[in-house]
This record gives C-alpha cells, structure tokens and sequence, in this order.
C-alpha cells in the first residue's frame, strides 16, 4: 500500500528541525548534500537526546531573517503537501531566533504570515505552538507563553516546553498556570529521555492536555491508566525515538501497547529532517513491525484531530476530509 496517499494529521513537528535539502542550498548555496545530512540529519543513533537536539542548531543558525523563516516554513508546507497531510500543528521556540535583526514579537509574526501563504497555497490547514525550553529561565518561558496569548486569534494555538528532559520543570510552573488561566492549550515533552518519574513530574507541575512523546509511560501501569483516565494525548514520534536511542529497535517501540491500552495518541516525525522521515514512512514501519493496518492509522489520527488545539467546528471539517480520504 501507498501510505502516502492516506490523508494524516500530525501534531508534533519541530519547524527547526525539518529543513529539507532543497531549502538549505537555497540559504546556504554552496552547501553540498554529503554536508547537508553530516550537518541537519541526526545519527541514526545518537548517544543520547541531548545529541539529537544539538543537531538541530545548524537549521536554527539559517532561521535568523525573515526571508530565511519564511522560506523554512514555506517549505515544510511543501514537504507536508508531498506527505498528504491535511492538518499540521508546527512548533517552534521563537527566543531562539533573535540572533540578528529580529525581535521576538517578529520572529512570530515571519512566521504566522508564511503559515498563512502556506494555507493558502497547499490547502493545507494548520496551527502554530511557541515553546519555551527546559533550560530557560522563568523570565523567559513567561514571556514566551505571552506571546502565544498577544497572537491569540492567528494561527498560533497553543504553548510548549521542549529540550533537555534531564532539566527539571518546575522552573516553568508559573508560565504554564498562565497559560491554564488564560484558557492557552498546552502540550509538553516528557516520557522520553526520561521514564514515567518524569511524566508524572510533567503531569503534577505543569497540567498538561498532552504529552509530547510520553512514551516511557508504558513502564508504569498506573501511570498508563491515569493517561487513559483523564484522556491525555501521546504524541508518538517512533523513528526519533529510536535515533535517541529510548528504543534499540522499531520492533521494540512501546507504540503497540499504547495503542492497545486505548490510549489517546498519534503518529508524528517529530522533524522531518532531523529524523529523515516521513509520516508515511513511519505509517510503513509500523505495518510491518505491528502489522498495523488502515484502521489503526485512521483511529490513530481521529485520535489527533481530538486533541488538536483548534474548534470544534474547524476539527469536524478536518475529520470529514480524514474520513473521505481512508474510504479510498
């Protein structure tokens, strides 16, 4: 079966870590494609997280005008086009991108306009979530979580808290109760690097609606049940996992039991360079490690649509094109 042709949703995907060749040696001419995968391309196994997240700073150093922003998330509309995705929520930590001319409150704006090129040009609907990082300051995951509220009614719907899983959360506590007051939805990594001591960190200190990843919840019954209990999503990202070296195999992935639990979760690249991975190349590998099959990619996105951080009539539109598009 062609997985590409099946329409997907996906909710974890790091805008930094999905430049495509084609993009780089366009910011970057004289870069040759043997240097783009030793540069944007993770290990397929990395000693640890932390070394695939350094990978993702060769991307972050071109994404410091607005010319390069626009043209790093024009570009992914086009990867996500290719990929037959229909609904996309794109993440990013805008304190990162201020390097040179830009100012935070730009570097959102760059982005929010090109999300809407982007929509307009592929169809494609989409959200933006601004992250705030483990190792940042109070200060600055506040001001990061106020700016998902000043551009409340655009495209960006929801806030974030990515990197080192190894740094505690508790730094970030205040910025996440203002989201929950100000009604700002919020996801958060966790259950990665880290077992489910961190998830149930990450579930106490910052009360989020889904957990990025979350996948080491599946060593802690209670912990699974308490997901399963009060509906909380996994956003699943099985190739990264394997290149962070959580799993030693695909075969090996805690996402079948997941999925069999009856938990809320999707299927995501989490970056799509960084990973080297397409949804649909991640829908093959799970058909033929699990044996997944149509049904389970469709409720696994229906899954998605559930948690994703838009209206309720603008989910029904999506889940209507999802639904339309797996009775072919």
């Amino acid at each position: 079966m062609n997985y590409n042709e099946l329409p997907k949703i996906e909710l974890h995907l790091h805008l930094d870590c999905s430049l495509s060749f084609e993009v780089v040696k366009k910011l970057k001419p004289s870069i040759s494609k043997e240097e783009y995968e030793r540069d944007f391309i993770a290990p397929a196994n990395c000693a640890s997280l932390q070394e695939y997240i350094k990978c993702a700073q060769a991307s972050i150093e071109i994404m410091q005008t607005a010319e390069q922003l626009e043209m790093v998330t024009l570009d992914l509309f086009r990867q996500l086009k290719e990929d037959n995705v229909i609904y996309a929520e794109i993440r990013f930590a805008p304190l990162q991108h201020i390097m040179k001319e830009l100012n935070v409150k730009q570097v959102v704006e760059i982005v929010n306009e090109a999300c809407s090129s982007g929509i307009e040009e592929t169809g494609i609907q989409a959200g933006i979530i601004l992250c705030t990082l483990r190792n940042f300051s109070e200060e600055e995951s506040m001001e990061t979580v106020k700016l998902v509220e000043d551009f409340k009614g655009t495209h960006v719907v929801g806030f974030d808290i990515a990197a080192d899983e190894m740094l505690p959360v508790h730094t970030h506590k205040k910025a996440f109760e203002y989201a929950h007051k100000h009604d700002i939805p919020c996801t958060a990594h966790s259950g990665e690097a880290r077992g489910p001591e961190s998830v149930w960190e990450t579930i106490d200190q910052l009360n989020p609606s889904r957990i990025g990843h979350g996948v080491r919840s599946t060593e802690d019954e209670e912990l699974l049940n308490f997901i399963k209990k009060n509906n909380i999503h996994l956003e699943v990202c099985p190739t990264s996992n394997i290149q962070t070296g959580i799993y030693s195999s695909l075969g090996e992935h805690s996402v079948n039991k997941i999925y069999q639990k009856g938990i809320s979760m999707g299927i995501n690249t989490d970056g799509r360079s960084l990973s080297d991975v397409t949804l649909g190349e991640e829908y093959k590998w799970l058909n033929r490690y699990f044996n997944w099959d149509i049904s389970h990619f469709l409720q696994c996105n229906e899954y998605a649509i559930d948690a994703a951080f838009i209206d309720k009539s603008a989910k029904a539109k999506i889940r209507e094109k999802l639904v339309k598009g797996f009775e072919l």
